[in-house]
């Protein structure tokens, strides 16, 4: 269960921390939540994935050590390894959307996978990290299009190529933990992560439902939605954020508590896209005015229609328990939003929203 008396603030105090894809939406959050915690952090990736780009709106690139590559290089990613000579890694790299996918699929699988891959070596050939944490996704499941929640011990087997790379990626981690990691061999603790639908303010991806309406709202048009019966589980980006840190954290000092973890909201936030969308809208008019939907299809590639996260072992075994719910997310995402229109302390914002969470 959770030790009370743990804190996120004096662990990583001067921990020395590497990320990889700092520069996204997801690793934006990671590195002002590592920055306010006192972390020695080092991040590894391409230039942000978007423009506009949250990662350059939250003035994080003077605090930490940035570094410029690529997760399929293997040699630079070692460069970066022997520079920051970290004692964790949060493997965020990836290319994270769907659609695009479909699109690239050569370049998901080699970021997916053989990122990881790349990870995991550098880790097997230094001496000095003790605790991995990969992050994946509640995609990689095998998708039976089940009424009940995935448990890690289901069988994994994304359908498109970004689920599938993902699914790629838990198998490389297993093999690598078994092969190289623990009992007689070097000490070092690795688990992965799955995630549901992650939402907060500065996601300016496409084909997000959030940042759909964020932008179609900032242009005074409809929102569109392609696909409103689609079920998803919806939570606060600093969720995930917080267990990488603390599963982190815990393995760190416990290697027994190595694995593959769940992530996701509660049942009250398991929505279908358009329920996540009225609720949108009808916070958003209590401010503004004029956000609405229409459900327009554009017969685009499969996608899963129903998808849910069986959150017990993480409650059980780490003792995690959920602190915000959707229409939390929903409040936060609009509260930046309005920092943004207004041109305001976009990393104020941020941190006062980390503070508040972890406090």
């Amino acid at each position: 269960m959770k030790d009370r008396s743990f804190s996120l603030r004096e662990f990583y105090k001067d921990k020395r921390v590497l990320v990889t894809g700092h520069t996204g939406f997801k690793g934006s959050w990671m590195m002002r939540t590592l920055i306010l915690l006192g972390a020695q952090v080092t991040g590894y990736s391409l230039d942000a994935p978007t423009d506009p780009s949250l990662f350059e709106m939250a003035d994080i690139k003077d605090h930490i050590c940035h570094l410029k590559g690529d997760i399929r290089d293997l040699e630079s990613l070692k460069k970066a390894f022997d520079k920051a000579k970290p004692e964790i890694v949060i493997h965020m790299a990836a290319q994270p959307i769907v659609r695009t996918s479909y699109e690239e699929p050569v370049y998901t699988y080699e970021t997916n996978v053989m990122g990881t891959v790349n990870v995991l070596e550098c880790v097997r050939q230094c001496s000095f990290v003790r605790s991995v944490v990969n992050v994946t996704t509640d995609k990689v499941y095998k998708n039976n299009e089940w009424e009940w929640g995935y448990r890690e011990s289901d069988v994994l087997g994304g359908y498109d190529p970004y689920s599938s790379s993902k699914s790629c990626s838990e198998l490389v981690t297993d093999s690598y933990r078994n092969s190289f990691f623990g009992q007689d061999k070097r000490s070092c603790a690795i688990s992965t992560v799955r995630a549901g639908n992650v939402i907060g303010g500065g996601d300016f991806a496409r084909d997000r439902i959030i940042p759909d309406c964020i932008r179609a709202v900032l242009d005074n048009r409809q929102i569109i939605v392609r696909n409103p019966h689609s079920i998803r589980p919806y939570q606060f980006v600093m969720e995930p954020v917080y267990v990488y840190l603390y599963l982190a954290a815990r393995q760190y000092e416990d290697m027994t508590l190595e694995g593959s973890y769940n992530v996701g909201p509660d049942d009250n936030d398991i929505l279908t896209t358009g329920d996540i969308t009225d609720m949108f809208c009808h916070k958003w008019n209590m401010i503004y005015s004029g956000a609405s939907w229409q459900n327009v299809s554009d017969k685009g590639p499969h996608e899963a229609g129903f998808l849910k996260l069986d959150t017990s072992k993480i409650r059980q075994k780490l003792g995690y328990k959920r602190r915000t719910n959707v229409s939390d997310a929903l409040d936060r995402i609009i509260e930046f939003t309005k920092v943004l229109i207004d041109k305001g302390d976009i990393p104020s914002c941020m941190d006062e929203q980390i503070k508040e969470f972890i406090d």
